[in-house]
């Protein structure tokens, strides 16, 4: 769901762009008095993580692909939805900047779509279910699954509104065929989402927040990471992502192209050209690396002063 340069306005650029800064202050301020130094390197972990899940593209239906977004998994293992919200920015901005994948100018609508709204309705819909559904452990994969998933269409619905505010499609059409596919990415996030919450809550508590057992051990989550980032990557459906889809039916598809402001990197679209599947690898693992090192410097430049 990741917007390229040229589908949305400059209005809605400017005006997405300010209220992600706003929210991303807020959420730095929040973390500082509610996010410990000890889980510093969850941060770290949980960023790469997530930047190496959204590699994998898995087929859904009718020629159309989607991929993790990450929101509910960011904000329930980081125990914070202001520090899901750092998490899922980190990512965004690495991936806009070392692999063109968003635009720089629509850099503020993605993170506000997935790093603002996807959390907080992933986060808000998880506490309400864990309280109908009673208990914390035992019923925390199902709630994380369907809020995963509901986040994703709200998410999608968001990104749909600011392409008809920008004259990208008209809202009777881009809101329901945004709306259709990411239903079916939705459930797949949320399958994702709850079976990750699932191996956690059974093999690594230590992982998720509210324990207080000294953590285990690195070395299982930085290889899971690094074989995704460098090697599944390499088995991600080549089909078009929903919002690459819904802009060829409906044929806005050009704007990316007509409307490019790139970085120079040797990543664009997480390829070295020469290396063909080689450099995937180490473009994956190269995001990776940098998104724990950001995030993990995040978190220990905002340790409460008293830490």
């Amino acid at each position: 769901m990741h917007i390229p340069d040229g589908f949305v306005s400059v209005p809605v650029a400017v005006a997405t762009s300010l209220a992600s800064i706003a929210a991303l202050s807020v959420a730095v301020r929040r973390s500082q008095t509610a996010f410990g130094v000890r889980r510093a390197p969850i941060l770290g972990l949980t960023t790469a993580f997530i930047f190496a899940a959204q590699m994998i593209n898995f087929p859904v239906a009718g020629g159309t692909s989607g991929h993790l977004l990450g929101g509910a998994l960011a904000g329930i293992i980081l125990g914070s939805p202001w520090a899901g919200m750092l998490c899922i920015a980190t990512v965004l901005i690495i991936q806009a900047v070392l692999f063109a994948d968003g635009g720089i100018t629509a850099l503020g609508a993605n993170i506000l779509n997935m790093g603002v709204i996807g959390v907080w309705v992933a986060w808000g819909l998880t506490q309400t279910l864990q309280r109908l559904l009673g208990g914390y452990k035992g019923r925390l994969p199902l709630a994380g699954g369907i809020a995963a998933c509901v986040s994703v269409v709200v998410a999608a619905i968001a990104c749909a509104i600011e392409l008809a505010l920008s004259g990208t499609a008209p809202a009777n059409l881009v809101l329901p065929t945004m709306t259709g596919v990411h239903i079916l990415i939705g459930v797949g996030e949320g399958l994702i989402t709850g079976g990750v919450l699932t191996y956690l809550a059974k093999a690594r508590p230590d992982l998720l927040p509210g324990e207080e057992q000294k953590i285990r051990g690195w070395l299982v989550p930085i290889v899971s990471i690094l074989l995704i980032a460098g090697v599944l990557c390499l088995f991600a459906s080549a089909w078009p992502d929903g919002l690459e889809k819904a802009a060829e039916t409906l044929g806005f598809i050009n704007l990316a192209e007509e409307v490019r402001v790139s970085v120079a990197t040797p990543f664009a679209d997480y390829e070295i050209k020469s290396l063909g599947q080689i450099g995937t690898s180490i473009a994956g693992l190269v995001g990776a690396t940098a998104c724990f090192t950001v995030a993990f410097g995040i978190a220990k430049v905002m340790k409460p002063k008293n830490a």
